[in-house]
């Protein structure tokens, strides 16, 4: 018997402290396109589309992995956002002409892709990575999703 699916979004949920420049930088910087916007006398809240969710759940050997094979050491804390993008150098430094701090420049990884590190706005650290689209089957080192 097939499990039926529980879950049908996920959303990660940042409480930022300069909400303009945290929207600003992910929607108009990164190119992620706003769902919904919210004004309320209590707050706001704006909501971007991400394309694809997943959760990557890693134990903490293959955190510090990840971390040496894109930093050199281990940086990230126990939530890191990673986005899949058509170039992860070029990217990187658009991120950092619009404030982000770059941690470690695009690096090929063992697993076949170019992640970049930054530190971007609401103190998310960010992965950006680009490179050969997955293929199911295919042989790998079995060291990580994000590539």
């Amino acid at each position: 018997m097939t499990p039926t699916r529980q879950v049908r979004e996920m959303r990660l949920v940042v409480t930022a402290a300069d909400y303009d420049r945290a929207v600003a930088f992910y929607r108009d910087v990164l190119g992620m396109p706003e769902r919904l916007a919210i004004s309320a006398p209590d707050g706001r809240v704006t909501i971007l589309e991400a394309g694809i969710a997943t959760l990557e759940i890693a134990d903490p050997n293959q955190a510090e992995y990840i971390d040496r094979v894109e930093v050199g050491r281990r940086v990230a804390g126990h939530v890191r956002v990673a986005f899949e993008v058509a170039d992860a150098a070029a990217t990187a430094q658009t991120l950092v002409d619009a404030g982000a701090t770059l941690i470690a420049p695009a690096t090929r990884t063992p697993w076949g892709s170019d992640n970049a590190r930054l530190e971007g706005p609401a103190d998310l650290q960010l992965t950006l990575f680009s490179g050969p689209p997955e293929v199911p089957g295919s042989a790998d080192d079995g060291r990580g999703e994000d590539r």
